[in-house]
């Protein structure tokens, strides 16, 4: 037997007419790698858009800053987007829905997107990401 193929298989005739399958131990599994859907591809593309949204301010994206309450994708394709800032009267705060909007907009197969602005429950850091922390210094 050819050690080297992995999937090749001896086939034995035993006496009681089985037929018994034998061949080198299989030691490691190839991971399976998980099925992913249309909507699990949308969600990351949604996430890596607002990710590609910054806090001028601040150096860390919306999304890891904790700005994006909620995201969600209708039958129709449009995007429903609650999010807030860091505090009401950010200089940005006219701008930040806009560039939020142009960035989901980009995302392939994403209809009409609306952002809507929301300051409740109110933003504190609590609710930034652990990366956002490491790169704020604030561990």
């Amino acid at each position: 037997m050819d050690d080297s193929a992995s999937l090749q298989l001896e086939l034995d005739d035993n006496p009681d007419g089985n037929v018994d399958a034998t061949g080198p131990a299989i030691e490691e599994k190839t991971p399976v790698p998980a099925v992913r859907s249309d909507t699990d591809a949308m969600r990351d593309a949604l996430v890596a858009a607002l990710k590609s949204v910054y806090d001028p301010e601040i150096p860390v994206d919306i999304y890891e800053l904790g700005l994006i309450y909620k995201v969600e994708q209708l039958d129709d394709g449009s995007v429903d987007i609650d999010m807030t800032l860091t505090a009401p009267g950010c200089p940005v705060a006219e701008h930040m829905p806009v560039w939020v909007r142009d960035a989901v907009s980009g995302v392939e197969g994403v209809g009409e997107v609306r952002v809507n602005m929301v300051f409740e429950p109110p933003w504190d850091p609590s609710r930034m990401s652990d990366e956002a922390r490491l790169m704020l210094d604030m561990f």
